[in-house]
């Protein structure tokens, strides 16, 4: 069954613990997201989860010292990590490592990454696969017209052997672009929770139509 991932991208933590809580019954992972963490490191991530009791990603967007900074956000209650697929190899695989030594998740994010097939290369060479692949197109990213579904029609059929997620721009008014591809089973919606007046409505309707489609 496909998946729904709030990510709160926000500079306040009481803020995002609010959403948090009017969005929790309709999503299946909360996310610290990066500027939260970055902002009040692993309170964030400690917050959330013991507030919410839904499983909870952190963002941390591992660049080096996998094994370090994995475990520093499991220790801290994260159900799930994410490093960049354009980290080196040594760290990929350290954070895959150290979530399966801590019976965590490990997300694998492609944001700034173009051509997404040539993550493969470095995936192929895991002892184990990451819990998930997210195809990300970043804010500046979409600013320039690259969008998720771009991406992940340029990546080949190799994609179908992982777990997919995908994340960028995504709201309820173009959702649909997104349940077209029957690959995916993580949908990853920041803005288009965090910005709207109502957004525990707006998540059940995202709920709705991912249950739908």
């Amino acid at each position: 069954m496909r998946k729904l991932q709030v990510a709160l991208d926000l500079l306040d933590l009481d803020k995002a613990l609010e959403i948090a809580l009017e969005v929790a019954d309709y999503v299946d992972h909360i996310e610290a997201g990066t500027p939260l963490i970055k902002k009040f490191g692993m309170k964030a991530v400690e917050t959330l989860k013991d507030n919410t009791g839904k499983p909870v990603v952190a963002d941390m967007k591992i660049m080096d010292t996998g094994a370090l900074e994995a475990e520093l956000a499991f220790q801290h209650g994260a159900d799930y990590v994410t490093v960049l697929a354009a980290a080196h190899q040594k760290t990929i695989e350290d954070v895959v490592e150290t979530a399966y030594k801590y019976s965590k998740g490990s997300m694998v994010d492609t944001i700034a990454v173009e051509e997404p097939e040539k993550v493969f290369v470095k995936l192929d060479r895991l002892d184990r696969k990451p819990d998930y692949l997210l195809i990300h197109s970043g804010i500046d990213m979409q600013l320039s017209g690259i969008t998720p579904d771009m991406l992940i029609k340029t990546a080949g059929d190799k994609i179908r052997e992982y777990k997919l997620g995908v994340a960028g721009g995504i709201k309820l008014e173009n959702i649909d672009s997104i349940l077209s591809i029957k690959e995916i089973e993580l949908i990853i919606v920041g803005g288009g929770l965090t910005k709207v007046d109502n957004p525990r409505e707006v998540a059940k309707k995202l709920k709705e139509r991912i249950l739908e489609g």
